[in-house]
């Protein structure tokens, strides 16, 4: 089978591995979609992020999607030919965090296209994937660039139960890649009286204001734009932090009420924060890392029909293709979500 193999920064590479056998309690997953994540882009582009570099060859992908070929032993609920979305989290269920309920802190957490652990986790950018039958949510009544876009709609439901209720507030999103484009959809859907988004495009705002923004900022153009809502110790109840940049923080806290929730989503590196600042106004900073129930939650909500993803998928392009893939996902000039055609 074909795999898409990081193996430095700007170094991909298409490569033949031996085509996998599913074990009992496993599934033989013929991969149709599969999204280019951040991550994946950090890898490509950087080789890594922060301190979390490549360290040896890996396959990367995890936003996934594809049909069933065959099934192992002991597997109940999936058949021959199904459309399933594959969660690409595989806690290890004995942990004590996986006893507490908080399997995205699993100690020994196996998530495809991973560089945390060394030997790193191989991802799922693969022709054939062999995957843990619990990992597959069947997706009937989705295509398959609906269920590929499961994986990132769990990280945001994820945070948006870190947020808390979101009927009746005020929210602000700052980036509008997926993450904060999907941030924008499942506030509006949750009741979200007024939704602001900022980021550094106008493709990418013109996308946040179809998928329901009410309000958009290009802070390339206007730095100071946010400074409208500081009057009176700040306006928005709830910031859904996307973009991973510490400038986007600092921005937005006199845009803040007092008690205002903050909830860090994008993944950059370190950052330095206006603790200051955010002690005085009792901020409440959380942190919003992956997701496990809500993968689940994530496909239910789309075959629903409550939330409509389709926009976002701007392009799709074969896997052959695949360092122009990333390279276009790479410019959020003319690009949102990219998925890879298998």
């Amino acid at each position: 089978m074909k795999t898409i193999v990081a193996h430095a920064a700007k170094d991909l590479r298409i490569e033949d591995r031996p085509d996998p056998t599913p074990g009992p309690g496993q599934v033989l997953i013929k991969m149709k979609n599969g999204g280019i994540c951040g991550s994946d882009l950090h890898y490509y582009n950087h080789g890594g992020f922060g301190t979390i570099r490549i360290k040896e060859p890996m396959i990367l992908g995890h936003e996934v999607s594809g049909r069933v070929v065959s099934i192992g032993a002991d597997v109940e609920g999936l058949t021959e030919g199904q459309l399933v979305a594959v969660s690409p989290s595989r806690p290890c269920g004995v942990c004590k965090f996986c006893a507490e309920g908080l399997q995205n802190h699993c100690l020994n957490m196996r998530f495809y296209g991973s560089a945390m652990p060394f030997p790193h986790i191989q991802g799922a950018f693969r022709e054939l994937l062999v995957a843990d039958a619990s990992q597959c949510v069947p997706a009937d009544g989705l295509t398959a660039e609906e269920a590929a876009m499961a994986e990132p709609l769990a990280v945001v439901l994820h945070a948006a139960k870190q947020a808390g209720d979101l009927m009746g507030k005020r929210v602000l999103v700052t980036g509008c890649g997926p993450i904060g484009l999907l941030a924008v959809l499942v506030a509006r859907a949750a009741g979200a009286v007024e939704i602001a988004a900022t980021d550094i495009t106008a493709f990418t705002l013109d996308m946040a204001q179809k998928v329901g923004a009410d309000i958009t900022i290009n802070v390339a153009e206007a730095s100071n734009r946010l400074d409208d809502f500081a009057a009176d110790k700040g306006h928005f109840n709830v910031h859904f932090e996307c973009s991973g940049v510490a400038a986007a923080v600092a921005s937005a806290v006199p845009a803040l009420r007092p008690g205002a929730t903050l909830v860090q989503l994008g993944l950059g590196g370190d950052m330095t924060l206006p603790m200051q600042a955010m002690t005085a106004k009792e901020i409440q900073l959380k942190g919003s890392f992956r997701f496990h129930a809500e993968f689940r939650t994530a496909v239910e909500m789309m075959q629903a029909g409550r939330l409509d993803v389709k926009p976002l998928v701007t392009h799709s392009i074969a896997m052959n293709d695949a360092v122009a893939a990333f390279e276009l996902a790479s410019d959020r000039q003319q690009a949102i979500k990219v998925q890879l055609s298998f």
